[in-house]
């Protein structure tokens, strides 16, 4: 909730400008805490009217080259951040602060549009205009495509155990072939 409503500053600012005192004894006699937020009362009032001391409602968003405009107006002349919001249309004095801190901090690229909201977690795919039947084809598609996968792996695997069991056999006799066939060969 705003520290003060609509209706009070409206009320002092127009005592101010009736000339029924200054900004220190105005700020005393409503208690205002600051006298500075007197004057920036008066100062938005009277740039932009009575809309000045509304409280927005709604987040103005800015784009990327008017921010820019603006910390380059900031850094090149001699400005106060609330002369320049008032030349500039904006009501809010501090946001130029921001920009001008983010531009300093981490150049232009700090004064881009951030993206908001949480990141997905996982990429899923939408099915949701599948119907059942469909699903139904894919689901009995990817089972047929996995027995038959299946039915290749044990193919392998029955070849590559004959392989195994064809070479452990012939191992000892191609040994003994050998041997018998060197001493029965009168060339050696």
């Amino acid at each position: 909730m705003a520290k003060y409503s609509y209706e009070f500053k409206m009320k002092v600012v127009q005592e101010y400008l009736a000339g029924k005192g200054g900004f220190a004894f105005l700020s005393e006699k409503y208690n205002i805490s600051s006298t500075r937020d007197l004057q920036k009362w008066v100062s938005a009032y009277n740039e932009f009217g009575s809309d000045g001391l509304m409280r927005k409602r709604k987040n103005q968003t800015y784009s990327f080259e008017f921010k820019l405009h603006v910390v380059e107006l900031y850094l090149t002349t001699e400005v106060s951040y609330q002369d320049l919001a008032l030349s500039v249309g904006i009501n809010n004095p501090p946001l130029i602060s921001k920009w001008v801190n983010d531009y300093r901090i981490a150049g232009p690229d700090a004064l881009k549009p951030k993206q908001k909201g949480r990141r997905p977690k996982v990429d899923k795919p939408k099915d949701t205009n599948l119907d059942k039947s469909r699903k139904i084809n894919v689901e009995t598609e990817y089972l047929k495509q996995l027995e038959d996968e299946n039915l290749k792996l044990r193919i392998e695997n029955a070849y590559l155990k004959e392989l195994r069991r064809l070479r452990l056999e012939g191992t000892p006799q191609n040994k003994k072939r050998e041997s018998s066939t060197a001493s029965e060969d009168p060339s050696n």
